[in-house]
Parts: structure tokens; sequence; C-alpha cells
């Protein structure tokens, strides 16, 4: 990375852009662990200019970063608990590890997850070694 960080800069800025995350965006993010693209999150602080902002906090944010594992637990329950720091038409960018690498959530589980969540998946794009879901509130959100 140090011998080349135009490329490094070029990642961010597509990730940040795929994620359609910029500048003055609140950004939270839950659920990072070792096995995560810190690549992806640095990305998104360099759109927004700051830190995000971690799993405790209790501002409105406009996107949460969700990274999550088959083995997390019920992804229901997890889009639910993402939901609540949401402002009105915020949305959540489900990161899951990309097919055929551990922890994979199958992609009929992750749409099933986010409609009984009232959610509805918007997007899906490769990020690295991860998988992209896009989703946002399926009801009305005026």
């Amino acid at each position: 990375m140090v011998d080349a960080p135009g490329v490094v800069k070029k990642d961010a800025q597509e990730y940040a852009q795929i994620l359609g995350i910029q500048a003055g965006m609140t950004v939270q993010e839950v659920g990072w662990d070792d096995d995560c693209d810190a690549g992806i999150s640095e990305a998104v602080e360099d759109a927004i200019g700051e830190e995000l902002l971690d799993e405790d906090t209790d501002e409105l944010c406009d996107v949460v970063l969700l990274w999550w594992r088959e083995e997390d637990g019920d992804l229901v329950d997890g889009l639910v608990d993402a939901i609540r720091p949401l402002a009105d038409n915020g949305r959540i960018w489900l990161l899951t590890p990309g097919a055929g690498k551990p922890g994979t959530v199958a992609p009929g589980e992750i749409s099933e997850s986010a409609q009984l969540a009232g959610l509805v998946q918007t997007k899906a794009e490769r990020l690295g070694e991860w998988q992209g879901s896009c989703l946002e509130a399926s009801g009305p959100q005026k």
C-alpha cells in the first residue's frame, strides 16, 4: 500500500461511490471484526471526512454499514437493530462474505430477512472479498 498511495485512494473513492456515500453523511459501522475489509471502512471515512460512528451511537445516521456473517445469529434481528439509528430515507449496506468464503450468507436469506425487517434490497455490489446489499425501508418514508 505504501508504494502506491494513488491506487489506494482510487479504490477508496470507488468504494464510496459504489456505496453512494458522500461528504457530510453520517455513517455508523456495526459488526466490524478482524476479517472485515478495512479498505471499505477507510474509503467511507475518506469520503465523509470523519470517523465512522460505532455501534453505541445515539446519533441518527444516513447509512449503516452492517458487517454480517452466517454465524453472527439471526439476520432479521440484526437488521431490525440496524434500522433504529437510521434517519428518514437512510439505508443499510449489508456486507457479507463473498460466495465461497467462510460465513457466506445465501442471497435468498438476505432478501427474506430484509423483507421480514421491513426492508427491500435495491442494489447488490461486489466490494473486494465482500458482497454488499443495499437495503432501504419498503414503506413510505415521508
